[in-house]
């Protein structure tokens, strides 16, 4: 015998669709703006990450290269000139790591005639690379380029034509040159940290920083943004400023900033 099993047909209402497809809409839409608001914040922390990373890599370079400011320098050469220009600049010399140095056993023929070592092992140099030549008597230098060395002969060739013809007693020696200052006009929506070296060729050092002051203290206790000599520094001051990459997601039209301050010790100018 057969049993007729009645099935319930009846569906949802129109009404109820409605409803569904609104509770649906609201549900999306809370998960969207959670979503949108991590999103916006994971941007930001790795904005606040690059910008506090590349300010520390900029004070870490700073304070390291300022330490060593007068290291083995010549006497008469300034190590340490600071121009207080808001950006500032400062510019440091010091001895290589490299120390290698050669006097002249003969007076230069002319500018553009080779350094003369006789008798001085110049092997430590090297060709190609960046040189700086001491007069102690006028006690003045300059950086030159070395294009060839002869061991055999203990000369070397140079380039460019020198500013005068250097005389018997000159000392030809690795020096390095860091000239550091803020160049926010090439694309103002990202001021770097730049450096110069030997050969006066700027190149970034860290993206992102809008300001740099340097204060100085000095040998007869004198606090000062424009020190006359830098033999005279016995401690720099540095504040820089930091910015993200990026203007803020969360605060329309403002950078989000960082601030480092550091006090370094320049022991090796009291020396000079």
């Amino acid at each position: 015998m057969k049993k007729d099993i009645k099935m319930n047909q009846k569906g949802f209402s129109l009404l109820e669709v409605l409803i569904a497809l609104v509770i649906i809409g609201f549900v999306t839409t809370a998960a969207v703006q959670i979503y949108l608001t991590q999103h916006e914040g994971w941007i930001v922390e790795e904005q606040i990450s690059d910008m506090q990373q590349n300010a520390r890599v900029a004070m870490r370079e700073l304070t390291t290269r300022i330490r060593m400011a007068g290291y083995k320098v010549p006497h008469g050469i300034d190590p340490l000139i600071g121009v207080n220009g808001n950006p500032d600049t400062i510019t440091v010399l010091s001895r290589s790591e490299v120390d290698c140095e050669a006097p002249l056993e003969h007076n230069m023929s002319s500018p553009g005639s080779e350094l003369r070592c006789d008798g001085h092992d110049v092997s430590c140099f090297e060709d190609n690379t960046w040189a700086f030549i001491f007069d102690p008597n006028t006690k003045t230098g300059e950086f030159f380029y070395i294009t060839y060395v002869d061991q055999s002969l203990s000369e070397i060739q140079h380039s460019p034509v020198l500013s005068k013809a250097y005389p018997q007693g000159s000392s030809v020696m690795y020096m390095e040159r860091y000239k550091y200052y803020i160049d926010a006009t090439t694309n103002p929506e990202h001021p770097n940290l730049m450096v110069e070296y030997e050969d006066g060729t700027p190149q970034v050092f860290a993206e992102d920083i809008e300001d740099l002051q340097f204060s100085y203290s000095l040998a007869n206790g004198v606090f000062t943004d424009s020190p006359v000599l830098g033999t005279t520094i016995r401690e720099v001051s540095i504040n820089l400023r930091a910015r993200t990459d990026k203007k803020d997601l969360q605060f329309p039209g403002e950078y989000r900033k960082r601030v480092l301050a550091s006090n370094v010790k320049v022991r090796n100018l009291g020396l000079q």
